[in-house]
């Protein structure tokens, strides 16, 4: 389909705004990458919406989240990452900005236990209706697919990164979690295949993302990531990966 026709939610960018805390995470500080630099990227190939995710490099700081979610307004939301002893109230407050799912970085940085991403992932949904997202090799979490299954909702980040995961994302998958078709230049495995399999056993399940900018990625994203998904899953399944997936995942009317 032409970039012109097409309508696009992305689930997973970050916004790198250094007037806001930055962390340093095993040692790296990312580049900028402010909202206008994203959206002279994004807004040419059909994005309309989509989630602004809180990086392991952002830790549990949502000051930028407060400056750049009403910028860009109505069909946007975020996603970010809180202490496990965050107050209700907070969580609500932050709900109210926009904020939507809470993340659990277990790939770079942040180590949480199986229990404790249960325990403040069921607080959060129970609270404000978030769902959580884990950003891991899918093939650690096998002990624990039987815990993960009991969230209320649960997405897995970049396709699970490795072929060694997929069994267990396609577990998950059957279980009713969303799978982030993301960051294609740093997962390990045969992207299309991954996509076709996904799919199989829930069509619902993709939910398209560009993960700009690609920090530490061996390859940054393309504009080529999304005909990709498109040649893979056609056109019907394809536009619910871009568009009526993460709509109903993010719980955000069509702008």
């Amino acid at each position: 389909m032409p970039d012109g026709q097409r309508r696009l939610f992305d689930s997973h960018c970050h916004i790198i705004d250094h007037r806001f805390p930055i962390v340093a995470n095993q040692g790296y500080l990312p580049p900028a990458f402010p909202l206008d630099a994203y959206l002279a990227q994004a807004t040419p190939l059909g994005v309309r919406a989509g989630a602004v995710v809180s990086g392991s490099f952002q830790a549990n700081d949502q000051t930028y989240l407060r400056d750049v979610l009403p910028r860009l307004g109505a069909g946007w939301v975020g996603v970010t990452q809180i202490p496990h002893d965050h107050a209700d109230a907070d969580i609500a407050k932050l709900d109210a900005l926009g904020v939507r799912a809470v993340r659990f970085n277990m790939f770079r940085g942040r180590i949480d236990t199986v229990d404790d991403i249960v325990a403040l992932a069921t607080r959060c949904h129970a609270v404000a209706g978030w769902h959580a997202e884990i950003y891991a090799d899918a093939a650690a979490l096998a002990p624990h697919v039987g815990k993960l299954a009991k969230l209320p909702q649960l997405s897995i980040d970049h396709l699970g990164m490795t072929e060694a995961g997929l069994p267990v994302l396609l577990e998950l998958v059957a279980a009713g979690c969303k799978v982030k078709a993301t960051g294609f230049g740093r997962v390990h495995m045969d992207v299309a295949t991954a996509l076709e399999r996904i799919a199989a056993v829930d069509s619902q399940a993709l939910v398209f993302g560009t993960d700009m900018p690609s920090t530490r990625a061996q390859r940054p994203f393309a504009p080529a990531d999304i005909d990709l998904v498109e040649k893979t899953l056609g056109a019907e399944l394809a536009h619910r990966a871009f568009w009526t997936n993460p709509l109903a995942l993010y719980r955000v009317s069509a702008p």
